[in-house]
């Protein structure tokens, strides 16, 4: 019972993240792109999948993965989507410069633009705060805080983003996805809320899970 339960979560978690890939790959609007824009769009559909697991993983929702593996593999995952972050907006940036330029400094008339620009520099501030957290001194609650207000300005800019832009995403693949990643989020902050009122450690609380 308990590997077909592993099994049923790691396979819906695989599905969640590679249909809109897959589904993406099939769209005809790729015909008219070139490599450089693909792989940017491409990328930035992986860091929306990558933002899905980072709470499964800090929460301990995935088999094998609770504890310390979990906080590891959270840190590994965040250092991806940065990666595939980076990926997303050079390969924007090398094919449309003025357009980056535009929504960099908030002048795009786009819509999904200033969320998606939002979204980035929260993201590097967290990757960044992260690296520097033990110099900077940073309490464990401060921390904590302060990565949970970061991670809900991710989550809900990059929704946003994602689900404005007209592109080659299929849009019911595309729905699910960002409707599992505000899910998943829902989720760890009533967790956390829960840990802080029963007043155990996050440690505690996913070591017993």
């Amino acid at each position: 019972m308990r590997l077909a339960r592993a099994t049923l979560i790691w396979a819906s978690l695989a599905a969640a993240v590679c249909v809109p890939i897959a589904a993406a790959a099939a769209s005809p609007q790729l015909e008219w792109r070139g490599p450089v824009y693909i792989a940017a769009g491409f990328a930035g559909i992986v860091a929306l999948g990558l933002v899905l697991v980072q709470p499964l993983l800090i929460g301990g929702y995935l088999p094998g993965l609770q504890a310390y593996r979990g906080r590891r593999a959270h840190h590994w995952i965040g250092g991806a989507i940065v990666v595939a972050l980076v990926v997303h907006v050079a390969g924007l940036w090398i094919t449309s410069p003025p357009d980056m330029v535009d929504a960099l400094l908030f002048a795009s008339p786009t819509l999904f633009s200033p969320f998606g620009v939002i979204a980035m520099w929260a993201i590097f501030a967290v990757a960044l705060l992260a690296s520097l957290r033990r110099r900077l001194g940073l309490r464990p609650r401060t921390w904590r805080n302060v990565h949970m207000l970061l991670a809900i300005v991710i989550v809900a800019g990059s929704v946003v983003h994602c689900l404005l832009i007209e592109g080659t995403m299929e849009t019911v693949s595309k729905a699910a996805l960002c409707v599992l990643v505000l899910a998943a989020t829902i989720k760890i902050m009533i967790d956390l809320r829960v840990w802080r009122r029963r007043g155990e450690s996050r440690r505690e609380v996913i070591a017993r899970q």
